[in-house]
């Protein structure tokens, strides 16, 4: 199996990791040719992410992007594919949309071997990846900041009941950074009106966060879960809003630039 540039990857000179494993796209012919037709739109997509935190890039943060699409396997689950929540969810390799609908037609998934190889191919590159890069920031600044960044549809009645609150931090029940830089993050949330939050709801962070945040290490890892609809369109062809996105990108301007300082301070 032939698999092109797995990942996308901007170096850069802060503490400062960003990792996208969910903006992906790109399909393999056997995933192509198995798709339901409400899986081929691939409406689990973290649509737009790299694009709204290109600010951060602009900052000097490093940037780390799967390429290709959760619908090939889920970058953000662990290798075993052990359960990370007890309520519904998906997995390493997603059979059904977060509405529970399939993803692929009867018969039509991707065989063992060929989800063992997307195993070696995209999985372990992406995450060989992030373990390299906080290592160099580690190694360059004494400490290491990760950020996973996600985004989903802000109602989805078999993940969670009503509406998601706009901005998810998760830390993995504050296993995965220090207290000061969650509260630190949750105090920035507060000092506006316009975005809802929530600190370790619904979403807790995935195998990410929880596999690389290790504060007693001096890496510390948060995932931020947004809600949508405050720069996109959640219909087809999930369109991006530059009107609604932006003040909605001043507010993870300043969460990212809280998250800087914080750990400037600690050093």
């Amino acid at each position: 199996m032939m698999i092109r540039d797995p990942f996308e990857f901007h170096s850069g000179n802060l503490p400062l990791l960003i990792s996208i494993p969910h903006a992906g796209t790109q399909l393999t012919p056997a995933v192509e040719r198995g798709l339901t037709d409400d899986a081929r739109p691939l409406p689990d997509t973290d649509w737009h992410i790299p694009q709204l935190y290109d600010f951060a890039r602009k900052m000097g943060a490093s940037i780390l992007v799967g390429n290709y699409s959760r619908f090939v396997i889920d970058l953000n689950r662990p290798a075993d594919d052990k359960p990370l929540y007890t309520t519904a969810t998906t997995g390493l390799f997603p059979d059904v949309l977060f509405d529970g609908r399939p993803s692929f037609l009867p018969d039509l998934a991707p065989n063992d071997v060929e989800r063992a190889g997307y195993l070696q191919t995209l999985w372990q590159p992406y995450h060989q990846q992030l373990q390299n890069e906080l290592a160099r920031l580690k190694t360059r600044h004494g400490y290491a900041l990760l950020f996973d960044a996600h985004s989903i549809a802000s109602v989805i009645p078999r993940l969670f009941d009503g509406k998601l609150p706009d901005l998810n931090l998760g830390t993995n029940g504050g296993g995965s950074c220090a207290t000061a830089l969650s509260d630190r993050l949750v105090a920035c949330c507060e000092q506006q009106q316009q975005f809802t939050h929530v600190l370790n709801g619904r979403f807790k962070g995935g195998y990410i966060t929880r596999a690389y945040g290790q504060p007693q290490e001096n890496q510390h890892a948060v995932q931020l879960e947004l809600a949508q609809i405050n720069y996109m369109s959640e219909q087809y062809p999930f369109t991006f809003d530059t009107v609604r996105a932006a003040p909605l990108q001043k507010l993870l301007q300043q969460m990212i630039e809280n998250m800087l300082a914080w750990g400037e301070q600690r050093v």
